[in-house]
């Protein structure tokens, strides 16, 4: 519409005020991005331009922008490594965090201090020459923020698939919009080899429990494990799950993916998605912790007998029952 009616440019509003000016995205596929120039506002300035316009005062407003969708190349890449397990075929405990983030800034909190902690447990476990039962694996995901898409290809390739939507329609939008997940989910040779993804994506507070996904086996395992950090961490333990980020790809598929609970600090009133997610407001400290206790977790993920408690697996009916007791409920 925009692009019919010959329209230079388009401001947005931001979604938070004091200043704030958050940024997010429109469709990323090819052919399908935004038409026109688009800038995104502070509330203030949007509103003073708003109320000039009530009042009969049309503004002046002088676009310079200089940016270019790089359609040649639409790959994102997925960075992995391990520190191998024992044996010819042996089990994986993964971690991890999501390495894309927004244009506004650069990215300090959602999610470089994920990153860097992830990074700082492997090298933790390096340097202690664990020799795990488990191979140990890092995976630092791209296009988080476009729908957990590079999360969901590794999964997708390595341990189970879904059918993707029959209506062309459906399928030409972004895969978060999709009605279904896609029935029925397929196992790959490699899905009963995972054992645990542990996620970190909540900004730079200290890691105070986990959300156990539903998952009411792994309870007393995680109890356990958090008693050895018992000095650094409250260990909280949450039936509740959580959603929103990249361990959604392996619970989506019945694997045991978590995600930890975190000191809010002001990741979601301030910070996220904003022009001020910078380095300025990563804690070495609580980054320091977080470090430690993720090591504590995969350490004894990889090196305890048993692996990881699984829910059942999902089936159409049972996310229908579970759809209609939400609705129920609401």
């Amino acid at each position: 519409f925009l692009k019919v009616e010959n329209v230079k440019g388009a401001l947005f509003r931001s979604s938070w005020d004091g200043g704030l000016v958050r940024v997010m995205g429109r469709n990323y596929r090819v052919g399908k991005t935004f038409p026109v120039p688009a800038l995104m506002l502070s509330v203030e300035h949007y509103n003073l331009l708003a109320r000039l316009l009530d009042s009969g005062v049309q503004p002046k407003i002088a676009f310079n922008v200089e940016a270019k969708f790089h359609d040649e190349d639409v790959n994102a890449h997925n960075t992995l490594a391990e520190i191998p397990g024992t044996g010819a075929k042996p089990e994986v405990v993964m971690l991890g965090a999501h390495l894309d983030s927004w244009h506004g800034a650069s990215g300090g909190v959602d999610n470089a201090v994920g990153v860097a902690v992830t990074m700082e447990a492997m090298r933790i476990l390096k340097a202690i020459n664990l020799q795990p039962k488990r191979t140990i694996r890092i995976g630092l995901w791209a296009g988080e923020e476009q729908g957990l898409l590079g999360s969901a290809a590794y999964v997708e390739r390595h341990f189970a698939t879904r059918p993707k939507p029959t209506d062309p329609k459906e399928r030409a939008l972004p895969q978060w919009v999709w009605s279904s997940p896609g029935w029925p989910i397929t196992k790959l040779p490699d899905y009963d080899l995972l054992s645990v993804y542990f996620n970190m994506d909540h900004g730079s507070g200290k890691l105070r429990g986990i959300y156990a996904q539903g998952n009411a086996g792994a309870r007393p395992l995680f109890a356990d494990w958090f008693g050895q950090v018992a000095d650094l961490s409250d260990g909280t333990i949450t039936i509740n799950s959580t959603g929103s980020t990249d361990h959604v790809s392996f619970d989506d598929v019945g694997l045991p993916g978590f995600q930890f609970i975190q000191d809010p600090l002001d990741y979601f009133s301030r910070l996220h998605h904003t022009h001020v997610d910078s380095y300025d407001h990563a804690i070495p400290e609580d980054l320091k912790q977080a470090a430690v206790v993720m090591a504590t977790m995969v350490y004894n993920a990889a090196t305890t007998e048993a692996r990881m408690p699984r829910k059942p697996l999902p089936t159409e009916s049972s996310a229908e029952e579970k759809s209609q007791a939400k609705q129920k409920s609401d």
